[in-house]
């Protein structure tokens, strides 16, 4: 042991003893090695500084071998310079193979960017979402149909690329669908992943448009699998839904003049299409309907009047007949705007409950 120690004491404090210096400095080529190692040295983190780092470090490492190899005249120095100029260039062939697997085609890039990335949504996630619909960018020609009313069945789900998309139902015109907006979103979510059914609107590209669609039954498949992804879009799905409302919402605002809340049910007889025959006539019948639900206010005397328990109940012909069919229709567009809103809610408070879903389409 004190042999050992000796001979390190020796190494450390009293170093090599060199039998000459060499006078001449080294060639420019080992100066220009140990310049590019240094900045090789200096590289930052993630994947460009990876490039920074190991670009700088394989020059330097071939550098060091020209200098051995011309210079120096030292097998070992030549060998040792290659093994890690090779290993530089292999981590520099990684980097760019992880670079070109990260790579999405540009309709999908913009997307991510547009779509997921202010929602912070991981980059291997979207891929999944991706591969689900087979990276495929599909298209429309300009009045080209994407389902049509009635025939169409629901089985799948599209998210517009470019373009502009008109929603139309029995010919009336409804919204417009937009770049970045789900086109059949309602129908995604009336139906259950075990239910079928066909269009309500038809679907029409007013431009020439590109999107993409997930098949129904491998999207239903990867929402049951990853949860994230499953409330991912159901956020997604519900803000273009209620979009879709607010937009129907505005139009019924601009035909009226009074916004109306589209969710209720009870709009549905408000705005629904009044019968077949009631005619000019009901629009009179509406109102002398209105007229003497005010008359009374109006002849109501200050004081409170006492009627007797047995006092007989007023004649018959007092009171007033019995309403017709044609009394009881939906009042015309017309008519609805020109009352006011107490007149209106007051005439759909006397109505039996709305249907949670209507028959017919509003005229709107």
């Amino acid at each position: 042991m004190s042999a050992n120690s000796s001979m390190v004491g020796q190494l450390l404090w009293r170093g090599p003893v060199c039998i000459s210096w060499k006078q001449d400095p080294e060639g420019a080529v080992y100066h220009l090695a140990n310049c590019f190692l240094l900045l090789g040295f200096m590289g930052g983190s993630g994947v460009y500084g990876c490039f920074y780092l190991f670009g700088f470090l394989g020059t330097g490492y071939l550098c060091c071998v020209l200098w051995g190899w011309l210079d120096a005249c030292g097998l070992d120095i030549v060998l040792w310079n290659v093994l890690l100029a090779v290993a530089c260039l292999l981590q520099l062939a990684h980097l760019v193979y992880r670079l070109r697997m990260n790579t999405l085609p540009e309709e999908f890039d913009l997307l991510y960017k547009t779509l997921c990335l202010p929602l912070q949504v991981p980059l291997q996630t979207y891929k999944e979402i991706v591969h689900c619909c087979q990276e495929q960018v599909l298209t429309l020609a300009t009045d080209q149909t994407y389902a049509v009313e009635g025939e169409t069945p629901i089985n799948r789900l599209s998210l517009l690329l470019s373009g502009r998309v008109r929603v139309s139902q029995d010919g009336q015109f409804l919204h417009y669908v937009f770049p970045y907006q789900f086109m059949d979103s309602p129908e995604w979510e009336s139906l259950r992943p075990s239910e079928e059914g066909v269009f309500q609107v038809t679907l029409t590209a007013e431009t020439e448009c590109s999107y993409i669609s997930w098949p129904r039954k491998s999207l239903h498949l990867l929402l049951t699998k990853e949860r994230y992804i499953s409330h991912l879009f159901s956020a997604l799905l519900g803000y273009d839904i209620s979009e879709k409302l607010y937009t129907l919402n505005d139009k019924l605002f601009a035909k009226f003049g009074l916004r109306f809340d589209i969710r209720l049910p009870s709009l549905y007889h408000v705005l629904g299409p009044s019968t077949p025959d009631g005619g000019p006539e009901s629009e009179k019948d509406d109102e002398e309907v209105c007229e003497p639900s005010l008359s009374p206010v109006q002849a109501t005397p200050t004081s409170v009047q006492h009627v007797s328990p047995c006092s007989p109940p007023p004649a018959a012909t007092n009171l007033p007949a019995p309403l017709s069919r044609a009394r009881m229709s939906r009042p015309d567009s017309g008519i609805l705007a020109s009352r006011s809103p107490l007149q209106i809610s007051s005439q759909v408070k006397s109505r039996s409950q709305a249907p949670l879903a209507p028959i017919h389409t509003p005229e709107l």
